[in-house]
């Protein structure tokens, strides 16, 4: 295992661990399909996560939050979809959320930031979705 991974796998155990003491249920783990994979599918409430994981263990690259790039986001868009057909929750009210994680040293410093994108409507190249239903924007990340 790279050590980018090892990183990537120790800052899902702990967005996890973060998002059940905020009252979170996990529903998958690292959720795969035939178009990708999602980090982390949860419950909110009445609400359908699908959460992105970024983690970085230095400042040299950018926030981890900003990997989470136009391009990023359509492939997520792809996966929540196959996702909510295959259960047929495509009714079922979807958000996505990112979970940036700074590690220095032994300390993590957590960013969760909900509804941090919309589902891009594919093949239309627009947003999508309404009154809080998935879609797509360029929106600048909001703080929880």
């Amino acid at each position: 295992m790279t050590r980018s991974t090892q990183i990537g796998r120790e800052g899902e155990t702990l967005a996890i661990t973060y998002l059940k003491k905020e009252g979170y249920r996990i529903v998958e783990q690292n959720y795969r399909c035939q178009v990708g994979e999602i980090d982390i599918v949860a419950v909110d409430g009445k609400t359908i996560c699908f959460i992105e994981v970024k983690t970085r263990s230095s400042d040299h690259y950018d926030r981890p939050e900003v990997a989470v790039h136009r391009r990023k986001q359509m492939q997520l868009s792809r996966v929540a979809l196959w996702f909510l057909k295959e259960r047929r929750l495509e009714k079922v009210r979807a958000r996505f959320d990112v979970v940036a994680i700074r590690r220095r040293g032994d300390l993590n410093e957590i960013d969760h930031f909900k509804n941090a994108f919309e589902m891009f409507e594919l093949g239309k190249g627009r947003c999508g979705g309404k009154g809080g239903r998935v879609g797509w924007s360029d929106r600048i990340f909001r703080r929880k």
